[in-house]
This record gives structure tokens, sequence and C-alpha cells, in this order.
């Protein structure tokens, strides 16, 4: 069955931490989603999922949301069903913001947090945002959609230092190396 590939078909990001300690304000980690069109795949998304939002056709939705980290488990997971997501998007990229209330936080100041991205029972990707202690978000991941239309995984996660409203405008953005 050379050539012929479904690709990547519904994903599942997930994110757990550990509560702050006693008398320290709650960590809040969220995890978001922002679609790019076919005609501008790094320009501006065309619209974002995060917490209490999901997309306009109900492709990209959040399952679970932590403001704390007291969940069992995994504290946010968000589930991404590709196949179904209309044909004029090329592009989805997953990252996580911390919240900046009413402290300012970066990752080195959230205790243990993980992230999995997962296909069915596949692992995709993991991590636990040691290379980007001092970042207050990090894209996680970009899903891109290929000359036949199949869905592609690409790895990597980048930090960033901007506050949530930027950073969710930003994201998908060009790295310069």
């Amino acid at each position: 069955m050379n050539g012929i590939s479904k690709g990547i078909r519904k994903v599942e990001i997930a994110l757990k931490w550990d509560p702050s300690p006693a008398g320290q304000p709650p960590s809040d980690m969220d995890i978001v989603a922002a679609t790019y069109l076919a005609s501008d795949p790094h320009g501006r998304p065309d619209y974002v999922v995060h917490f209490d939002s999901r997309s306009p056709d109900g492709t990209i939705y959040l399952n679970r949301d932590s403001k704390d980290g007291k969940g069992f488990g995994w504290d946010e997971v968000l589930t991404l069903e590709l196949t179904r997501l209309n044909a004029r998007y090329a592009r989805v990229v997953v990252g996580v913001v911390i919240q900046q209330r009413p402290e300012q936080r970066t990752f080195v100041s959230v205790i243990n947090p993980v992230l999995r991205i997962r296909e069915g029972y596949t692992d995709l990707a993991t991590d636990d945002f040691g290379e980007h202690l001092g970042s207050t978000a990090a894209t996680v991941g970009e899903f891109v959609r290929d000359g036949s239309g199949a869905w592609e995984f690409h790895p990597g996660v980048h930090g960033f230092e901007d506050d949530p409203a930027t950073f969710t405008r930003t994201m998908g953005a060009p790295r310069k190396p």
C-alpha cells in the first residue's frame, strides 16, 4: 500500500500539571488551537479555539478545562477532528498558554507540566516544557494538509514570552531561525 495514506484523522491534545502549593495562587494553563486558511497559512488565524469556545463547525473542541490543575488524570483535553475540517483550511497550530492572572507565570513556576498529543492509542508527541522554562506560552505542534488532502503532524515545542492575546495572534507566524 505504498503511496496511499489516510493521514492523521482525529487527534487528542492533553495537558496536566500539579496544583500550586497551599497558599499560592493557582496555575492555569490552557490548550489553544488556531486554524489557518489555505490562502494564508502563516497569516492571522481564521479562528482560535480555547476555553469557553469551540470551532464554528464543531471539529475542534475542548473536552476538559481546569483552572488549577486539580483534575484527575489529564486536566485539559482538546480534540481535533481533522477529517471533518473544511478543505479551505490548510493548517492547524496547537499551543499552550499560561494565564497571567493573578501573577506573572512561566513554565518554571508550574509544577510538573506534561503534554501529550495522541492519535488513537499512538503518542505522536510528549513534552514537559523543560527546554522552555522562561516562556509564558508555547506552540506544541502543527497539523498541515498535504497536496492529497491528508493531514500530517509536525511536532515541535517553541516557546513564546507574550501575553495570551498576542500569542494567539502570532502563534502561527513563520519562525525566525
